[in-house]
């Protein structure tokens, strides 16, 4: 029988007793009286009880300390956060809660503090607005702390050094959370630095991302850096032995030498750990487009044919920027037609070339036809609502997403809208509601509020629906896979998923690029889920990747 493992929880570990303590919570151990004590506390001292993959990822932090959450999207990690957090703030550990991550995370920290310890935070943003008034705020008390602080990695990079002050010489004991760590993966990048520059001031330390390593295993020398400033678990040889066996395609000894070092020091809960009600994607809807949009999309697609007949002669640079603008001019055309009027940032490639008949038909689309994506989308919405069944339409373009908004409240529907323009936080009084507040009203079941319109650039990380909400339409996609596999989490969570299957709609053009962006995206998402569940998993799986399109304009282009 394993031996007992006794665990002070002071601060102040060393690397060393964390890899130790890590590994044996790992290999499997008997609880001690300090444990079922945690355990005790988390079933009857907070609200919301853990589950139990989350109870073990909470006891993992409080034994190493410093540790990561590598649980994939939709299992908890806030919760287990929040939860280690006020244990340590109730046995006089720390004293503030500091949170660094995407924009879109910040309702949710506010949201599950409130629902797992059963009271509103005192919560204060350091992100945007006025420098000097934000900058003030950084200037705390024991008198004036508040429970929880939410910045960016854009505000931090401008922020550090009153951050570094914050955390070293006013008395106040922080838990810093790095939240969606993967954005600081790259080696020496900005954001990486402003973090590193911090992170040592802290009491305690924890980073989370659902996607650890998403193109290579040397993006987990940032990561564990953070963590452990002072004494990196991967010194400087294994990273050379990382990096010569990574150009060598020796994965398996990368990952070898890599667990070695990090591999007590992470916790992961995997899909098939969570124990959800079943993925349901059903067949795509596909129709015929109407007259004007078929013509225009099959003019477009004739003169992208032509022109890539003599890229091989352009600069590569400039070959790459018309290649990505056509993609995205094709895209448009099985979105709305008049989203061909609209500027596309870095192209200004003219596709309608002298026809001027073409001109004038994406000038006043509008006067000449409704899209049979419109159509078809509201059968299905109409369906939906008529089992009272709350949905979330995702579309990649704004245009597009006011369209689908105008069109279904123009019919009595009850919609909200959220993309890149709609605001984190209120900075002034206004009368537009914040994006938290948009997503706090759809799943509310008693607003009246059925449909949210959203794009995933905006929406697919950090953002729970699940509770009220099972159904997604897809109106359009892009060939991002990220963004996709992370969409489908949204409505498909611990919390809410256990015994309510997820079902996703797919509306579809016949003979366009819609049929090659939902085969390639749904087929390299079926490849990812059996590699993501690995702890060395390497793969391609960036928010704001756009590789995957010049793949498809090679896949089209030069058959």
């Amino acid at each position: 029988m394993k031996e007992v493992l006794e665990v002070s929880i002071t601060a102040g570990h060393s690397l060393a007793t964390a890899l130790e303590k890590g590994k044996e919570l790992k290999d499997g151990f008997i609880d001690s009286n300090e444990f079922k004590d945690f355990r005790i506390y988390l079933e009857n001292g907070i609200k919301r009880p853990l589950k139990e993959h989350q109870y073990k990822a909470a006891l993992h932090l409080l034994v190493t300390q410093n540790g990561a959450n590598f649980s994939v999207p939709g299992s908890g990690k806030t919760a287990v956060v929040i939860s280690v957090f006020n244990r340590l703030r109730m046995l006089g550990k720390v004293d503030a809660l500091f949170v660094v991550g995407p924009p879109a995370c910040f309702g949710p920290w506010r949201t599950e503090y409130e629902e797992v310890l059963g009271i509103e935070p005192k919560c204060e943003i350091l992100a945007g607005g006025d420098i000097d008034r934000r900058r003030s705020k950084y200037k705390v008390t024991a008198e004036t702390v508040q429970d929880l602080y939410l910045t960016t990695f854009q505000t931090l990079n401008s922020d550090w050094e009153h951050v570094r002050i914050l955390f070293e010489l006013q008395g106040i004991r922080f838990y810093l959370v790095i939240d969606e760590v993967h954005y600081i993966k790259q080696i020496n990048g900005s954001w990486a630095k402003s973090v590193l520059n911090v992170a040592g001031y802290a009491s305690y330390r924890c980073i989370l991302t659902g996607t650890p390593l998403p193109h290579s295993f040397m993006d987990a020398f940032n990561l564990f850096d953070v963590l452990w400033r002072d004494a990196s678990p991967i010194p400087l040889r294994k990273r050379h032995q990382i990096e010569l066996f990574t150009q060598q395609k020796e994965f398996d000894k990368a990952a070898e030498i890599l667990d070695e070092a990090i591999g007590p020091l992470f916790y992961r809960v995997r899909k098939s750990d969570l124990g959800l009600a079943a993925q349901y994607f059903n067949e795509p809807i596909r129709f015929k487009m109407n007259q004007y949009e078929r013509l225009v999309y099959d003019r477009i697609l004739g003169r992208i044919g032509e022109l890539s007949q003599s890229d091989y002669m352009r600069d590569l640079d400039v070959m790459t920027r018309l290649r990505r603008g056509r993609m995205i001019r094709l895209r448009q055309c099985v979105s709305y037609t008049a989203l061909l009027e609209s500027v596309v940032f870095d192209y200004s490639e003219d596709l309608v070339g002298h026809d001027p008949s073409l001109s004038d038909i994406i000038k006043h689309y509008d006067q000449l036809e409704v899209p049979a994506k419109i159509e078809s989308l509201i059968d299905v919405v109409q369906d939906l609502n008529r089992r009272n069944e709350k949905i979330v339409i995702w579309s990649n373009f704004i245009g597009t997403l006011k369209l689908i908004k105008n069109t279904l409240s123009t019919m009595g529907f009850s919609v909200h809208l959220i993309y890149g323009e709609t605001p984190i936080h209120k900075i002034s009084v206004r009368e537009e509601l914040t994006r938290e507040e948009i997503i706090k009203e759809f799943v509310d079941i008693s607003s009246g509020v059925n449909v949210l319109v959203a794009n995933p650039a905006a929406c697919a990380e950090s953002i729970s629906l699940h509770k009220t909400c099972s159904h997604a339409i897809y109106y359009d996609m892009s060939y991002n896979c990220a963004q996709y596999i992370q969409s489908l989490d949204r409505i498909h969570r611990v919390g809410g998923s256990e015994n309510k299957p997820s079902y996703y709609y797919f509306l579809q053009y016949e003979e366009t690029i819609d049929d090659d962006i939902l085969t390639n995206v749904q087929t390299k998402a079926d490849r990812m889920s059996t590699v993501i569940d690995q702890d060395y998993a390497i793969y391609s799986l960036d928010m704001f990747d756009e590789d995957e399109e010049l793949e498809a304009y090679d896949r089209i282009f030069r058959k």
